[in-house]
């Protein structure tokens, strides 16, 4: 019997690193044959961790260009892909979360009549325009799937109430927990130059930024209620890991750039990220992922948006909403600084699971290819 063609594809940084396990799964697949297929819409952070779990796709569509827009990536994705997909004439097709490598992968298959599994489903904000794009992302990639793989229960019934589903529905739990779990660990030797922060024997503040949204004044806001609360906290030192874009550097160049007690830096690999979150004090941050990451790492982070999709997060007490505005960000360290200083860090059971979500989602795969076969 031939086996059925599985097809992952993914072009971004927190897609690859949430992916990775589930990949490596289907590689040893004895029955289930597997293809990698990377759209390079962001270059050297994907290259890492292609790297960091040793992946090879047999297609890279090479993508990135500088200050790249939406349309750009969305027409590349859509051919490239598509062009792929002819060749290969896969099964399934695997995409992840909310980018517009997911949306525009899901609707070239579609266009091929192709089935669409979407780990990570079911998130949502109450705005289409927050976070721009990811969530018309998600809710598009949502109303193409056939299979999806939701982080919680929660994410099922928001699949439910939309009324945009007619596949089938499994909790999986959250892959990013696998990835967090392969890669931290207490003896983690952090890159020279990380070490200024990482041996820093007063609070860390690990931030990051990097939503549309927040671009311009947004990020303003940001930077100054860093400084607001290194002013209030002369012993804190933070580390700003910055988008590569360079616009947005320059924006925090100009707010961040000189002060002592700020190291800015390049995104770390993943491996060096997560050890970060693991050995800081507060982290500051707009990304979806690294609320997940830090379930799993005891850790507290405030967000840096207006909403999350990621309520379970707060309900558990491991994150808090606090927007961009510069005496908003600062009141909430001031609050929250003492206990953490005391060693009071979440204790609660992750909401986004155990870190098993990756071989849950396998099986789910499983049941819809094999059966089907036996059938």
């Amino acid at each position: 019997m031939t086996r059925p063609l599985v097809v992952s594809i993914f072009g971004t940084r927190p897609e690859a690193t949430k992916m990775a396990p589930l990949v490596r799964l289907l590689i040893d697949d004895p029955e289930i044959d597997h293809e990698l297929i990377v759209t390079a819409q962001h270059r050297g952070l994907l290259d890492d961790v292609l790297q960091l779990f040793d992946l090879s796709p047999a297609v890279d569509l090479d993508l990135m260009q500088q200050e790249q827009s939406l349309d750009y990536i969305t027409a590349g994705v859509l051919s490239g892909v598509g062009a792929a997909l002819d060749r290969l004439q896969p099964q399934l097709v695997l995409v992840h979360g909310d980018t517009t490598t997911s949306f525009a992968a899901a609707l070239a298959a579609f266009h091929r009549r192709i089935p669409v599994g979407h780990v990570e489903a079911g998130l949502r904000t109450s705005s289409i325009a927050e976070p721009f794009p990811e969530e018309f992302n998600r809710r598009g990639v949502d109303m193409l799937a056939t299979q999806y793989y939701c982080p919680t229960s929660e994410a099922a019934a928001n699949l439910s109430n939309g009324r945009i589903w007619g596949g089938q529905v499994h909790v999986t739990g959250n892959t990013a927990l696998d990835s967090v779990r392969l890669v931290a660990r207490p003896d983690y030797v952090f890159p020279d130059e990380l070490r200024d922060y990482t041996e820093h024997v007063g609070p860390k503040l690990l931030v990051t930024s990097h939503r549309r949204e927040n671009w311009g004044r947004n990020m303003d806001g940001i930077c100054e209620g860093l400084k607001g609360i290194l002013s209030d906290h002369p012993e804190a030192m933070a580390c700003f890991c910055w988008h590569p874009n360079p616009q947005l550097r320059n924006q925090i160049r100009s707010r961040l750039g000189g002060h002592g007690r700020v190291l800015l830096t390049d995104p770390p690999r993943f491996d060096a990220f997560v050890n970060l979150l693991r050995v800081s004090t507060l982290i500051l941050t707009d990304s979806g992922g690294i609320q997940e990451e830090i379930t799993m790492l005891g850790r507290f982070a405030l967000v840096l948006r207006r909403e999350t999709e990621r309520p379970e997060a707060v309900a558990a007490g491991y994150t808090r909403v606090v927007g961009t505005q510069a005496a908003e960000i600062r009141r909430a360290a001031h609050e929250e600084l003492p206990r953490l200083l005391r060693g009071d860090f979440p204790t609660a059971p992750s909401p986004f699971g155990d870190g098993q979500a990756s071989e849950r989602i396998l099986q789910a795969i499983r049941g819809l290819l094999l059966d089907a076969a036996a059938g």
